[in-house]
C-alpha cells in the first residue's frame, strides 16, 4: 500500500482544514487507518484512526471533539477534519495503515505517507 496525504496549509488559530490520505493499493479497504502528527522537538503521536468499515473511530484526548476521522473505500480515501484549530496542532501529519488493529501505537502500522504540514498562527 502507497499513502499520499495532502490538504496541509497555514491557517490562523480557531479555523479548519481537511486532510486527504490516497492510498494504492486493492485491499485497503482491510487495513485499519490512523493519523499521527509529529511537532518539531516531540515523538510522533497518534491523533485519530478508523476500522475498516468505518463504524468505529478512536482519537487522541487532545483532538477529541475537534476533530473528525472518515473513509471512502470506493475512493480509497482517508479524511482527517480538523476543525477549531489551535497552535499546539503545528505540526507534520502522517496518515499511516495497519494490517491489525485498532492500533495507536506508531510501531504497529506497517504503511506510512509522506506526511504533510499544518501551521496555526496565533
Amino acid at each position: 500500500v502507497q499513502l499520499q496525504a495532502s490538504g496541509g496549509g497555514l491557517v490562523q488559530a480557531g479555523g479548519s482544514l481537511r486532510l486527504s490520505c490516497a492510498a494504492s493499493g486493492r485491499t485497503f479497504s482491510s487495513y485499519f487507518m490512523g493519523w499521527f502528527r509529529q511537532a518539531p522537538g516531540k515523538e510522533r503521536e497518534f491523533v485519530a484512526g478508523i476500522t475498516w468499515t468505518g463504524y468505529s473511530t478512536y482519537y487522541a484526548d487532545s483532538v477529541k471533539g475537534r476533530f473528525i476521522i472518515s473513509r471512502d473505500n470506493a475512493k480509497n480515501t482517508v479524511y482527517l477534519q480538523m476543525n477549531s484549530l489551535q497552535p499546539d496542532d503545528t505540526a507534520v501529519y502522517y496518515c499511516a495503515a495497519a494490517v491489525g488493529g485498532p492500533v495507536t501505537t506508531a510501531r504497529s502500522y506497517d504503511y506510512w505517507g509522506q506526511g504533510t504540514e499544518v501551521t496555526v498562527s496565533s
